[in-house]
């Protein structure tokens, strides 16, 4: 005769599915605070700078970086022209647009940059605008910092460039972060 319990088997078998479950929601909340796409985008962004700081020191071009709202554009200097032009020799500096959700801040010299979306009335064969960042033949590079933000937590990631060319990621501080 059969008592209507529950075997061990079967307590195991639940427990072991409410702890995957339980670990799938953890993980997808990421509960420590992480924005992977916010994480890569800035990560993207140090990259592209540092690569192409080089290549600025190894071909003797000047090159620029166009920052936009929600996107960000490369130029090289052309000196038969006299002026910007899109940089599309490689795939990888492509004009890029930011991930849903996100958005740019630009300090120059401390201050803040208004950020303007490319004017439509104008023909798309007109010479870019100036970029806001220069990378330069002999390596120097205009300072600023550039901030990502996440428009619905207002979580920050914020890129440092110096007059040197050196680009990396910086801790946001506390009260950043939170505004």
């Amino acid at each position: 005769m059969r008592s209507r319990g529950f075997t061990l088997i079967e307590i195991l078998v639940v427990i072991v599915i409410i702890a995957v479950m339980l670990s799938l929601a953890v993980l997808s909340i990421d509960v420590g605070g992480n924005d992977t796409p916010l994480d890569q985008e800035s990560r993207r962004i140090v990259g592209l700078v540092n690569l192409l700081h080089d290549r600025a020191l190894l071909e003797g071009h000047d090159f620029g970086l166009l920052i936009e709202p929600s996107a960000y554009r490369f130029l090289i200097y052309d000196d038969r022209l006299n002026a910007w032009q899109p940089y599309d020799a490689d795939r990888q500096f492509r004009p890029r647009r930011l991930p849903e959700g996100l958005s740019f801040r630009l300090e120059l010299d401390g201050h803040l940059v208004v950020l303007k979306a490319p004017d439509s009335r104008f023909a798309s064969d007109a010479a870019p605008p100036a970029p806001q960042i220069a990378i330069a033949a002999s390596g120097e590079g205009t300072p600023f910092h550039l901030t990502l933000v996440r428009d619905s937590t207002g979580a920050t990631r914020i890129i440092r460039g110096d007059a040197l060319g050196r680009t990396k990621i910086v801790k946001a501080p506390a009260a950043a972060s939170a505004s």
